[in-house]
């Protein structure tokens, strides 16, 4: 992991516009070393256009995005080699098999050969993916690609990840598995920013949440912050008054 001493990742007033919706409006937010923080918000909300562009995919129409000390409109390649992605809909060269894909990744990111294959082969391991791993990605389940993207994010063992729904198409023990790989990832000082509709994970597994509605941050905070007074108060009955029942 790269020790940058920055946080993970700043955005800072991001507006992001499609034709004349406005997709994201002026959000700020920032992920700290250390934490894991939950993104939520209905369909539509903006979770998606945020993360496209924190990782690079998409062009800020304002605003500034700084991933682990690296202005991302500045310095796009030392930006990028900070982060790990899982986006909503992962692409994966399907001809090649998830080993070779991870290599073909680690050379990407110019790591070290035997290195970046003992990390490989550690993940793989740990996703349950290693007796699959010669098999071309074309013959995967869901859970298997799913599983082989975020093989992808951690290879590096980057300052930040960011996963937009990543836990579509796992099952049960492998969800565990991620859910302990991203705490893993927080505890040795890098930050992950989780976007998911599982209220009841982001819950259990995140530090902070942040919740967005209509492209605005209309809450953030730990937990207790946002019970307030109200401590039987779940994460789902927070997020239903605030977003006020939409779907």
């Amino acid at each position: 992991m790269t020790a940058t001493g920055a946080r993970p990742l700043v955005i800072d007033a991001l507006t992001r516009r499609f034709g004349t919706v406005t997709a994201v409006s002026a959000l700020s937010l920032e992920v700290r070393a250390g934490e894991i923080v939950g993104f939520l918000g209905a369909n539509g909300a903006g979770k998606t256009t945020t993360l496209r562009c924190a990782s690079g995919l998409l062009a800020p129409d304002q605003g500034r995005i700084e991933v682990a000390g690296a202005d991302l409109e500045r310095e796009p390649r030392v930006a990028k080699a900070r982060l790990g992605l899982v986006p909503d809909r992962p692409f994966l060269y399907e001809r090649l098999s998830a080993r070779e894909f991870l290599a073909f990744v680690a050379a990407l990111y110019d790591l070290p050969a035997d290195a970046a294959a003992r990390r490989a082969e550690d993940l793989l391991t740990r996703l349950a993916l290693a007796e699959h791993a010669d098999r071309t990605i074309e013959g995967y389940s869901l859970g298997m690609r799913q599983k082989t993207a975020i093989a992808a994010a951690l290879l590096h063992s980057p300052p930040l990840l960011l996963l937009d729904e990543p836990l579509n198409g796992l099952d049960p023990p492998a969800a565990r598995l991620l859910k302990d790989l991203l705490r893993e990832h927080a505890r040795a000082g890098g930050g992950v920013l989780v976007s998911t509709h599982l209220l009841d994970v982001a819950e259990r597994l995140c530090d902070r949440v942040v919740i967005l509605r209509s492209g605005r941050v209309v809450a953030e905070g730990t937990l207790e912050d946002l019970r307030g007074d109200r401590r039987e108060r779940s994460l789902e009955d927070v997020f239903m008054e605030l977003d006020g029942g939409a779907s």
